[in-house]
């Protein structure tokens, strides 16, 4: 059960990525159509972070779904859209990967 929380929020942060794709293509088209699927599909992600409240506190659940997509974004970023990041950009990540740690450590 102690995993759960984790699935859920790495479901929801990847979930998350998913509507922030479809909200850059909203973007470069500026359909309406894809502006209200973007929103959809970002409802179903905080869905997921909403569950996982059951089983951990709430700030630290807010902060590993956005890690989650953050990372996800990156890959995606990376791959899909061939952007690049900057040194301190990946030390931020960096950065917010450890607090998860920290903020895990701090729970027991």
């Amino acid at each position: 059960m102690q995993y759960l929380p984790f699935l859920l929020l790495f479901i929801g942060g990847s979930v998350l990525t998913v509507g922030d794709i479809v909200m850059k293509k909203w973007v470069m088209d500026n359909s309406p159509f894809i502006f209200v699927a973007g929103l959809l599909i970002y409802l179903v992600g905080l869905i997921f972070l909403v569950l996982s409240y059951k089983y951990t506190n709430i700030a630290v659940a807010s902060i590993i779904l956005e890690i989650f997509n953050i990372v996800t974004l990156l890959i995606v970023s990376w791959f899909y859209f061939h952007e690049t990041l900057n040194i301190y950009q990946c030390i931020g990540i960096l950065l917010g990967i450890s607090a998860i740690f920290f903020l895990e450590m701090g729970g027991e």
